[in-house]
């Protein structure tokens, strides 16, 4: 009897997991969607709506989960989502469509967000030598990041933001509906990222996993989900700018803003574990982007099985 009103509690939190990432995807879909619509009729360029509007979007369930996480006093799930997901972009998500198709992207055009990534990542590893994310620094990292966000702004606005062979060019959906996409996209993941950090933390307790492997892995990748399909959208229309912008920028937003306002409004602890593994990779994935992308103008289907592979190793140390 016992058994089984134990085993019913552990499938329900499976069951919270599983809705809360339907609720994820789901609610990251309608945000791009009406997000990227909405860039658009503003006039933006797709590395632009990369790098800003569809990077912040898709990474909006991380700032769900890990607002979620801290406040449920929870912080490794909060900084090992944060760090599990910066991985896993590059790794799984960019070493996946470079697998499918060769990316083109010179490293001069994203010179300045691969080196804003680097300092933040740093900056990063010293806090954890520290052992705790103060106040102070995270207000830097949210200044920083607003700062970026009005500059790539106005220096790349042309007024013909559209891409060819878009499905929406011709039949432009009311800016009512656009909002509603938003609204409605912004509501689900508030929702979904609840029900999926009570799920993730009982499962942690049931199955005796530190919090910090549950956030650097399954709460890492099913908060990556909106990126890997707004990134395989952008490979199918073709527009490797959006798409390695989309991986670049929501890196940026995960570090300076989801951490940045997670600290800003509730400080906290940093476990020397990140320290000795998963903040070197995490800098080592963000480094080996500036040779590819110099040497190559872009990637090529062996860059993706370097990053896959070396994704896949990453993972393996953790269990």
């Amino acid at each position: 009897m016992h058994a089984g009103l134990y085993f019913s509690s552990v499938a329900m939190a499976f069951l919270a997991v599983a809705g809360g990432l339907t609720m994820l995807v789901g609610g990251g879909e309608a945000l791009v969607a009406g997000a990227t619509r909405l860039a658009r009729r503003l006039g933006m360029t797709p590395l632009a709506i990369g790098l800003t509007v569809v990077a912040f979007g898709t990474s909006v369930p991380e700032l769900s989960v890990s607002l979620n996480a801290a406040f449920q006093g929870h912080p490794d799930i909060m900084i090992g989502n944060v760090v599990g997901s910066n991985i896993a972009n590059i790794g799984l998500i960019l070493g996946c469509c470079a697998l499918l198709a060769p990316l083109h992207l010179t490293m001069r055009e994203v010179w300045f967000e691969l080196l804003l990534v680097v300092a933040g990542s740093v900056f990063l590893m010293f806090c954890s030598g520290y052992g705790f994310f103060p106040r102070p620094v995270g207000i830097l990292f949210m200044l920083t990041l607003v700062a970026y966000t009005v500059f790539i702004c106005r220096n790349t606005m042309n007024g013909n933001g559209r891409d060819e062979g878009e499905e929406d060019e011709d039949h432009p959906l009311p800016l009512a509906l656009v909002l509603l996409l938003i609204a409605g996209g912004l509501a689900l993941l508030s929702v979904g990222s609840s029900f999926f950090i009570r799920g993730a933390v009982d499962i942690a307790r049931y199955f005796g996993v530190s919090e910090l492997v549950i956030g650097l892995t399954l709460a890492a990748v099913g908060t990556s989900l909106p990126e890997l399909a707004s990134s395989l959208a952008a490979l199918r229309h073709r527009q490797s700018g959006l798409l390695i912008g989309n991986v670049i920028g929501s890196n940026m937003f995960n570090l300076f803003m989801v951490l940045g306002l997670t600290g800003a409004i509730h400080p906290f602890s940093l476990s020397p574990e990140l320290l000795n593994r998963d903040l070197p990779v995490m800098l080592a994935f963000t480094l080996v982007l500036i040779p590819i992308l110099h040497r190559n103008g872009g990637t090529r289907r062996r860059h993706g099985v370097l990053l896959l592979g070396a994704y896949v190793a990453y993972c393996l140390t953790l269990i």
